[in-house]
């Protein structure tokens, strides 16, 4: 499967060639071209190759669970309700707080081995379930260590903005001072940030303070994405569209009359199926309005201990298939190209083309919609990390 405009990009009888970590040819085997004949030879016997593929959009690190609020949820309590109990994001800060790092590392590398098993090669992580400077710069911290114990490259996204704590209650505006806004220049300092999130939503925080964010991001040189329009429409993808987001998250409150503001940003829209499920929504993403302005669009699992604990990232791609009448080639493109766009790694990851890295998913399948296909179940035979197999 490489990226050349077709279908799928599938080509039959295909090689790949690898130096450095980096794919320097891809083609028809038959037109290998003389001198490019290499040392080390994998064959993989019909197999299908397709880049890594890669979750745009996680909260991996995190303490304790949530399972509670799923029986509450299942005996009619809302999202919202809950969140407004005390539950929700909150009672994760408190566990979060409460793991050591060990602990939090632990449980997040439990994770991240089901994604990669699944054929992940990229994770983003998002900070947010410490909601203050100390435990928001360990969240990252550790998730910047996941990278140094398995074979995957991890994004981070600084997410203080995204529940305001207790002691800030009435206090919006002074948490964005005090713990989002400084948090973000010392974890900017400290090298622990590639791009910088926020919660816009009538349980969480409004445009006008998420716009305070982006500033402050902006000035630091940091991209955003944001998640927006989850439960209502308050307009916070069209505020991340003007701040130049990478991506806009959620969606399903977006009125089709704002997409173009997408488009026009090359902002990706990244649906988040797992989400919808687990929390029984209805109302889906405006996906006409979206393929009709060319706005790309991404799939990720979202995992999270309240919302979407998912770990599987083709199920989600098969939940977008079913829930959002995505077709396999737009969930398939939605986990390789669109979301490494999603992750500002457009060009060096989700593709095979000359000069990307060389991470690619090695799977027992006759066709790429098979991907999509099988609720679970699906694992790559072989897996490549910068060339290497693993």
């Amino acid at each position: 499967m490489i990226d050349d405009g077709s279908p799928y990009g599938l080509i039959d009888a295909a090689s790949i060639v690898v130096e450095d970590g980096r794919v320097c040819w891809v083609g028809a085997a038959d037109q290998l071209p003389a001198g490019m004949q290499p040392d080390v030879i994998h064959r993989l016997d019909g197999a299908l190759v397709t880049p890594a593929l890669i979750d745009c959009h996680t909260h991996l690190v995190f303490g304790g669970s949530r399972a509670s609020e799923f029986e509450q949820r299942q005996l009619g309590a809302s999202y919202a309700d809950i969140a407004r109990a005390g539950g929700g994001i909150l009672s994760t800060v408190a566990a979060t707080c409460a793991a050591s790092d060990s602990e939090l590392l632990r449980s997040a590398l439990t994770r991240i081995d089901a994604l990669l098993a699944g054929g992940v090669g990229v994770v983003e992580v998002k900070s947010g379930y410490g909601l203050t400077i100390e435990h928001e710069l360990r969240m990252l911290r550790v998730a910047r260590a996941l990278a140094s114990q398995r074979p995957v490259t991890v994004r981070t996204s600084w997410l203080a903005a995204h529940a305001v704590p207790p002691a800030y209650c009435d206090r919006a505006d002074a948490y964005i001072d005090d713990v989002v806004i400084a948090g973000l220049q010392a974890a900017h300092a400290e090298g622990l940030v590639d791009a910088v999130d926020g919660f816009c939503e009538t349980i969480a925080f409004s445009p006008a303070q998420i716009e305070r964010v982006f500033d402050a991001a902006a000035a630091l040189g940091l991209p955003v994405k944001l998640h927006a329009e989850q439960l209502s429409d308050q307009q916070g993808a069209v505020l991340a569209a003007q701040h130049g987001a990478l991506s806009v998250d959620h969606l399903e409150y977006l009125a089709p009359n704002d997409v173009g503001a997408l488009a026009a940003a090359n902002t990706v829209a990244v649906l988040l199926p797992g989400a919808f499920y687990a929390l029984g929504e209805s109302r889906q993403p405006p996906l006409t309005a979206l393929r009709e302005h060319g706005v790309p669009i991404a799939v990720a699992t979202d995992c999270n201990p309240g919302s979407s604990p998912l770990l599987s990232l083709t199920t989600a791609m098969n939940m977008a298939c079913t829930l959002f009448a995505l077709t396999p080639e737009e969930a398939l493109v939605g986990v390789t190209r669109n979301a490494a766009a999603a992750l500002g790694l457009a060009g060096t990851h989700g593709v095979l083309a000359a000069g990307a890295r060389a991470d690619l998913a090695v799977w027992d399948a006759e066709h790429p919609a098979e991907l999509s296909y099988w609720i679970a179940g699906n694992a790559p035979v072989a897996r490549f990390h910068a060339g290497a197999r693993l």
